[in-house]
C-alpha cells in the first residue's frame, strides 16, 4: 500500500512543503531493505533506525517487507530530524495498521526517540506559518514546540509527547488537546519586563544621555574607556530603553530564533528586543550566518535588537569588515554553492573598547604605559569605513568610590524609555511615506536635505567645531543626524545651535588630538 503524509522542511528563513511517500513490497530474501530517497542528509538517513526502534518499543508489529520512502520534491535537499514522525506514520499506514481520512489536511513534524517519544525540532514557527498559508487545518508538532507554533492563528496545533499519542488521536481512541495561545495578551504582558535597569547605574550621566540619543534615533554607538568603568554594564541595559517591539517585529524575530533553535520550551513569542553579545573569537560564518547546514548568524539573531561587540579591536579584521554592508543595507545576502538566501539584519551596533593596549590612556589616576605609536596601531585594527558607520563615539570615565557609595539611584529606564518612544513616534510620522526608513539613523542624503536642514547659525557652529577640533569630513553627516535626533527628543521642529554642539561632543575619536 502506498501512503502519503505531509510535512515541511526549512530553506533559509522559510519552510517549504514536503510529501513523504512510503511504499512497501514483498521481500524475497530474509533480510529486508529500507531505502530513503529524495536527497536526504545524514540525519534523515539515520531516521530508519529511530523509526524501527520506536515501532518495536510501542509493539507495532510490521510484516517482513521491503520499504522505500521518497521525500518529494526529490530535487530539494532534506536536512534535519523532523521527518521522523511523518515517515513513521506513513510506514504504519503503508502496513495498513491504520488509516485516517483527514491526512490531506494535516501536517506532521517531529524527531523520534528510540522509545517513541517525540523530541523538539527547529523551525516550528515558520513551518506553522507555511501550513496555514497552504490551507492545512492542523499541525502536529512535539509538545515542546506547541506554544511556539500555536501563535499562528487559523491553524489547529497539537503538541504530542509520543508516537502512540498521535496514532491514538488519528484513530479517534484518545484525543490530544489542542494548544491555544492568546498571542496578543502574552506578548503585551511581557513587553516591559527587563532584568537590567538604568536606575542601577550611578553617575555616568553623559553616557546615559548618549544611550538615550542612540536609542531615540537608532544610532550605532561605541564606548571608549578604561577597564571596569561600566561600559558593558550600561550596554546590557540598552534594550530596556528601546521602543517596544511591535507584534509584526516580534513574529519576525521569533521566526529567526526558531530556526536557530534558540526558543525555550513552552515559549511562544519573543516580546523583548534581542541582545546578542558574541565573543571576540567569533568566526565570519558565525557572525553573518551560513555554513554547510544553513544557520542564521549573530547579526540576524540581533535583528530588531542590539548587537554588542565588547573589546572591538580584539575581533579579527575580516570579521569586522563583513559587517560593513549589513550595517548600511540592513540585509545580508549569503551565497554558497548549495544555497542563496537574503536575510534581514536591522540592528543597533553597540561596541566598547579600551583607549589603548594597557587600557589607561586619559585615565585620571592610572598612568598609561603605551606610546603614541602603540595606541595608533591598536586603534587601526578598526577600519575607517566601519568607524564611519558608528554615529556616537563616547568616552567613558571611571566612577570614583565616593560617587559609587554616596550617589543616589539613577533615573529608571521606564522614564528614559518614555522620551525615546515619544521621539520615535515623531520619526515614524516624518518617514511614513518612505519605505524601509523608520528612524533618523537610516536617513539618506536626500532625506537629510529635506528633514535636517541647518540654518546659518547652526552651519556656522558646525563649521567652527570641525575646524577647531579637526574633525574628519565623514563626521559631518553623522553630526547632523544625531542633532536631528536630539531635536526630536526635545520636541523641536528645527535643529538649533545647542543641538549641534551636543552632537559634536559625541565624536570623540574623530579629533586629531585624541591621542595626546
Amino acid at each position: 500500500m502506498l501512503s502519503r503524509i505531509h510535512t515541511a522542511t526549512l530553506q533559509g528563513l522559510d519552510a517549504i512543503p514536503i510529501t513523504v511517500e512510503v511504499d512497501t513490497y514483498a521481500s524475497s530474501v530474509p533480510q529486508t531493505r529500507f531505502s530513503i530517497v529524495g536527497l536526504p542528509d545524514s540525519a534523515v538517513k539515520e531516521s530508519q533506525e529511530r523509526i524501527l526502534a520506536s515501532l518495536r518499543y510501542n509493539e507495532y508489529k510490521y510484516p517482513n517487507k521491503n520499504i522505500i520512502i521518497n521525500l518529494a520534491p526529490a530535487d530539494i535537499r532534506k536536512e534535519g530530524s523532523g521527518f521522523d514522525l511523518p515517515m513513521a506514520l506513513g510506514l504504519l499506514e503503508a502496513y495498513e495498521f491504520f488509516t485516517f481520512d483527514m491526512k490531506d489536511k494535516c501536517m506532521f513534524v517531529g524527531e523520534l526517540g528510540l522509545d517513541g517519544s517525540i523530541m523538539p525540532v527547529k523551525g516550528a514557527l515558520p513551518i506553522a506559518i507555511k501550513a496555514r498559508e497552504l490551507g492545512y487545518d492542523c499541525l502536529f508538532v512535539p509538545e515542546a514546540n506547541a506554544r511556539e507554533a500555536a501563535v499562528v492563528d487559523k491553524l489547529k496545533v497539537y503538541g504530542a509527547n509520543t508516537l502512540s499519542d498521535v496514532v491514538r488521536h488519528l484513530q479517534g481512541i484518545a484525543s490530544i488537546e489542542q494548544t491555544i495561545v492568546n498571542t496578543r495578551q502574552e506578548f503585551f504582558d511581557n513587553t516591559c519586563s527587563f532584568d537590567f535597569d538604568f536606575s542601577e547605574v550611578k553617575g555616568q550621566e553623559n553616557v546615559k544621555r548618549a544611550f538615550e540619543v542612540a536609542a531615540a534615533g537608532g544610532h550605532n554607538i561605541i564606548l571608549v574607556g578604561s577597564p571596569g568603568c561600566g561600559k558593558s554594564m550600561m550596554a546590557k541595559r540598552l534594550p530596556s530603553i528601546l521602543p517596544p517591539l511591535s507584534l509584526s517585529e516580534s513574529l519576525e524575530t521569533t521566526k529567526i530564533h526558531s530556526i536557530a533553535g534558540n526558543l525555550k520550551r513552552d515559549m511562544s513569542l519573543i516580546s523583548q528586543r534581542p541582545f546578542r553579545a558574541p565573543h571576540h573569537t567569533v568566526s565570519d560564518v558565525a557572525l553573518v550566518g551560513g555554513g554547510n547546514t544553513f544557520m542564521p548568524g549573530e547579526i540576524c539573531l540581533a535583528h530588531n535588537g542590539v548587537l554588542f561587540l565588547d573589546e572591538l579591536p580584539e575581533f579579527s579584521r575580516s570579521v569586522l569588515e563583513t559587517m560593513r554592508q549589513p550595517l548600511e543595507d540592513r540585509i545580508i545576502t549569503i551565497s554558497r554553492s548549495k544555497y542563496n538566501f537574503t536575510l534581514p539584519c536591522s540592528f543597533m551596533l553597540v561596541a566598547s573598547m579600551n583607549p589603548c593596549p594597557c587600557g589607561y590612556h586619559h585615565h585620571p589616576t592610572h598612568a598609561c604605559v603605551c606610546s603614541p605609536g602603540q595606541i595608533q596601531k591598536y586603534l587601526n585594527r578598526i577600519s575607517g569605513p566601519l568607524m564611519d558607520r558608528i554615529d556616537l563615539q563616547v568616552e567613558v570615565e571611571s566612577v570614583g568610590i565616593e560617587e559609587m557609595t554616596n550617589l543616589p539611584k539613577g533615573e529608571p529606564s521606564e522614564s528614559i524609555r518614555e522620551r525615546v518612544v515619544k521621539a520615535r513616534k515623531i520619526q515614524e510620522e516624518r518617514f511614513k511615506g518612505h519605505k524601509l526608513i523608520h528612524c533618523n539613523a537610516q536617513m539618506t542624503t536626500s532625506l537629510m536635505q529635506k528633514y535636517a536642514v541647518l540654518d546659518s547659525e547652526c552651519t556656522s557652529v558646525l563649521r567652527d567645531a570641525m575646524r577647531r577640533l579637526n574633525l574628519s569630513a565623514r563626521a559631518y553627516d553623522r553630526i547632523v543626524k544625531v542633532a536631528r535626533t536630539i531635536a526630536d527628543l526635545e520636541g523641536s521642529e528645527n535643529i538649533k545651535r545647542y543641538h549641534i554642539a551636543e552632537a559634536v561632543g559625541y565624536r570623540s575619536m574623530d579629533r586629531d588630538n585624541w591621542f595626546e
